[in-house]
């Protein structure tokens, strides 16, 4: 059995090292929109600097399904979530990402990475009793090949995003359940809370990844659909004074309607100059465009590369309106569903204009055939197409604000 929290020998920092500052890391307001509570900022990282507003690909067991660092590169990647702690703790495993340098090396991916601290699996897992259980010190978790139990405390969630090594590492938290109404939300809210007071208390001890640069810790906003928790726990977090803000939850990205009301909620009590991250944005690329109107800077999404394995491939232009931004498409939810047979001969890319690697050197009809056959292939593809489409839309909205008259 693995113990973290309960074995404090079988740690896997000595997390009585000395503490150093996390001067690496920065936000700098570049510009703010003039017609909405959209803003550039420049985020400065030990591996390199990020523009807001920017979508964050996902590799959640260490790779971004079917592409690779050139490919992501190549589509405008600048950062991507590289790691969810609850996986890499399952496979392969502390030992092996320690062993080979970090996840940067090990994923040879060597811009800004963001690690997820399994939050989200506790909530998601815990609804099986007999997988996750759940206490005042985390959660346990049942291997699925193994059988043996992995603690998943706030310390060993931070201990394990050392030797993971992202750039920004999260607390550990609760995602907020919408069934259950206000006695689950204030349940995780304060569950989360607690948690986060030990997560920076761990980081605050050690800093520095394992292999040697500075982390930044970003700390959650919880409270459901419920705006004096979603008020209450963004005054926490923002007196926490931690590196950034994220706002999580399971309506988060789920409902963007939602989204954006809690967003609005927490934004007159967010500090202008930290960074902000909505967990799970991006089912379109329309969302993107939302809440970075809200005032959202980051934010990270499967959907992409899942749609596109599922055939679905991003399609339309990004159009300014009277005030900001809108993603306008001819096809049903922006979406060109590539197994349907009109696109059997059909010679023309995915979306005329486009720069993707895909849309420069295949047609609908060659994917369409891809798909049909099941190929790997096509997913790369596809895959390389979404990413593009939704980093695009963020270089069009930097692009507007930047251009816009002080």
């Amino acid at each position: 059995m693995r113990y973290f929290k309960r074995h404090p020998e079988k740690t896997f920092l000595d997390m009585n090292q000395p503490c150093k500052s996390s001067a690496q890391f920065s936000a700098r307001l570049i510009k703010s929109s003039k017609h909405t509570s959209a803003r550039v900022m420049e985020i400065t990282t030990p591996h390199g600097n990020i523009m807001t507003p920017s979508f964050m690909p996902v590799g959640t067991r260490a790779f971004v399904n079917h592409m690779t660092p050139h490919d992501l590169i190549h589509a405008g990647s600048q950062i991507i979530l590289g790691g969810n702690t609850y996986h890499m703790l399952v496979n392969p495993g502390m030992e092996v990402i320690k062993a080979s340098g970090g996840m940067h090396r090990l994923m040879a991916w060597e811009r800004p990475l963001l690690s997820d601290s399994g939050g989200f699996q506790v909530f998601s897992l815990s609804k099986n009793s007999k997988i996750c259980r759940i206490d005042t010190e985390g959660a346990h978790f049942k291997h699925s090949i193994t059988g043996e139990v992995i603690h998943l405390t706030p310390r060993s969630a931070i201990e394990a995003q050392k030797i993971i090594g992202a750039d920004i590492i999260m607390a550990f938290d609760e995602c907020t359940p919408e069934q259950g109404g206000r006695e689950a939300a204030l349940f995780a809210m304060d569950r989360t809370h607690r948690w986060l007071l030990e997560s920076k208390e761990v980081h605050q001890c050690a800093s520095n990844a394992y292999h040697g640069h500075q982390q930044a810790l970003f700390g959650i906003i919880q409270g459901g659909s419920f705006q004096d928790f979603r008020e209450r726990s963004a005054q926490f977090i923002v007196e926490a004074d931690l590196d950034g803000i994220a706002i999580g939850g399971e309506i988060i990205g789920a409902d963007i309607e939602k989204t954006c009301e809690v967003i609005d909620w927490v934004r007159p009590l967010l500090p202008p100059h930290k960074v902000r991250y909505t967990m799970g944005v991006g089912l379109n690329p329309q969302d993107l465009i939302r809440v970075a109107a809200k005032g959202i800077d980051l934010f990270d999404c499967v959907a992409p590369t899942r749609n596109a394995r599922h055939g679905a491939l991003y399609h339309g232009k990004v159009s300014k309106t009277a005030d900001w931004l809108e993603f306008l498409s001819e096809e049903k939810n922006g979406r060109l569903l590539i197994k349907k047979s009109i696109y059997a001969q059909d010679d023309r890319p995915i979306l005329q204009g486009c720069l993707c690697y895909t849309c420069q050197h295949f047609s609908r009809a060659y994917l369409h055939f891809l798909f049909k056959q099941g190929s790997s292939l096509y997913n790369q593809l596809g895959c390389i197409h979404n990413i593009d489409v939704m980093h695009r839309v963020c270089q069009h909205m930097r692009s507007l604000m930047l251009a816009e008259d002080t």
